[in-house]
């Protein structure tokens, strides 16, 4: 395939890119997002492959077909409570992908134009560096979410000078590095420190901003790959990898906005892991529970319900009986509604893709920010699964870890109804007083079974 033909092709993949972002923005267009983007990435694959510069054919086409399986069988069997720690596993790979390239680069940069040579060599060592740091902080965030390392910030003494001292030795290092005309020795060591400090980046973030934590993974993982398109030479990979890195840093931003956080304050230590003293636990009082049936009579009752659903109700796949018992209760004119909290779940859009999936109409799924004040005229709220999201700590108390966080006002409607298995703390391990209140109800159990005894009841 001639030059110029390549060339078409990866302006039309990347158009097909630009459009799948646009249509992934919302619901209603996601899925011809994900079509746009499949068919952005056949294009870029088929135009690489039969270009004039690929040699190897039949390497590529077996490793293709190797990954090609892994993914449909790792597709196949993934749960959508899942999607978070595989997102992370993913964004691994780009940064050791990265890294492997680099060297491989590196290896060959006598075929590099001399006048090229100190500007490669700058670009294998910060594709490197970047790659290594996406590696092993993406490894991290895995262990986080799938419970195999503890969500709580790893606090090592002198945490904020030993991160600015691996950066102080990376740029060290480069200079180094470029003195000696590409001192192999210099990249290693290099290495070897992003990988540490990519470890404790991500290590030293609490659970509370794991959401934030894969978007800004994501981003890296975007800028690991537009590192490997300048060391590959590849016009295609550089405009993909820059689309996905910027993409991911605004999200973060967004995120960090929605949580009155600053970006800057998350990556470097993440909620409660300075300042605020108060986790909850001295929180008095008692809890009242109430039973499915006694949910079910509060529903009939009801003229106005909000549910705000959580992390909770993803593990217990109870989002198709919540779409039931939702249809049911506005054919007999009950009015409801979602609230879906900016950082519910473990990923962005996370809950918004479970009720999509099961069929809840978009116009009644509403952000934060479009319902929050809608609570106080509403009969009956209906917390699944939530906690940190619906924590009215954050808004009233000064020395809670997750003060300033913009959260749910579930507490202002008339009466709300929390559906957990005990009276455990969120994955911020924060108490939340909300479970204390007059007109709160504990209603214990697995949601879904809880919910189609509800559904029985209704």
């Amino acid at each position: 395939m001639s030059h110029g033909l390549v060339t078409a092709a990866y302006i039309i993949a990347a158009v097909l890119f630009i459009l799948s972002l646009a249509g992934l923005s919302r619901q209603e267009s996601a899925k011809n997002g994900n079509l746009f983007g499949i068919a952005g990435m056949a294009i870029a694959l088929i135009a690489t492959i039969f270009s004039d510069h690929a040699s190897g054919f039949a390497w590529i086409i077996i490793a293709m077909l190797i990954g090609g399986a892994i993914g449909i069988y790792k597709a196949k069997r993934v749960e959508m409570t899942e999607m978070p720690e595989l997102i992370a596993l993913l964004h691994s790979f780009v940064g050791m992908a990265a890294v492997l390239v680099g060297y491989n680069s590196y290896f060959n940069a006598h075929t590099v134009a001399p006048d090229m040579h100190t500007i490669h060599l700058v670009e294998v060592f910060v594709g490197v560096f970047i790659g290594a740091i996406t590696f092993t902080g993406s490894l991290v965030a895995f262990g986080k979410l799938n419970g195999k390392i503890s969500s709580k910030p790893l606090q090592l003494p002198f945490k904020h000078g030993l991160n600015l001292a691996a950066l102080v030795l990376a740029a060290l290092l480069l200079l180094w590095f470029m003195k000696a005309d590409g001192s192999v020795f210099a990249l290693f060591l290099m290495t070897l420190i992003a990988f540490a400090f990519g470890w404790h980046l991500v290590a030293a973030i609490g659970g509370a901003d794991m959401p934030v934590v894969v978007s800004m993974l994501n981003s890296y993982s975007g800028w690991a790959a537009a590192a490997a398109g300048f060391m590959l030479e590849n016009d295609l990979l550089i405009v993909t990898g820059a689309l996905v890195g910027s993409s991911g840093a605004i999200l973060s931003y967004i995120m960090c906005q929605a949580m009155n956080r600053s970006f800057i304050s998350v990556i470097a230590g993440g909620f409660g892991s300075e300042g605020g003293s108060s986790t909850g636990a001295d929180i008095e009082g008692e809890h009242r529970e109430i039973q499915p049936v006694d949910v079910a009579d509060m529903l009939k009752n009801a003229k106005s319900v909000i549910i705000t659903p959580g992390y909770g109700m993803a593990v217990a796949h109870a989002q198709n009986t919540v779409a039931e018992i939702t249809d049911m209760l506005r054919r007999q004119g009950v009015q409801v509604r979602f609230g879906i909290h900016p950082v519910a779940g473990r990923l962005p859009g996370h809950m918004n893709v479970l009720l999509a999936e099961a069929k809840v109409p978009y116009d009644i799924v509403l952000e934060m920010d479009e319902i929050n004040d809608d609570f106080a005229e509403t009969d009956l709220v209906l917390v699944i699964g939530a906690n940190d999201t619906v924590n009215p700590a954050a808004a009233t108390d000064p020395t809670s870890p997750i003060a300033g966080m913009p959260v749910l006002h579930v507490w202002e409607a008339q009466n709300v109804i929390v559906f957990k298995r005990s009276m455990s703390s969120g994955y911020a391990g924060v108490q939340n007083p909300l479970f204390f209140n007059e007109n709160s109800y504990m209603c214990f159990g697995d949601a879904k079974a809880t919910l189609e005894n509800i559904q029985k009841a209704l």
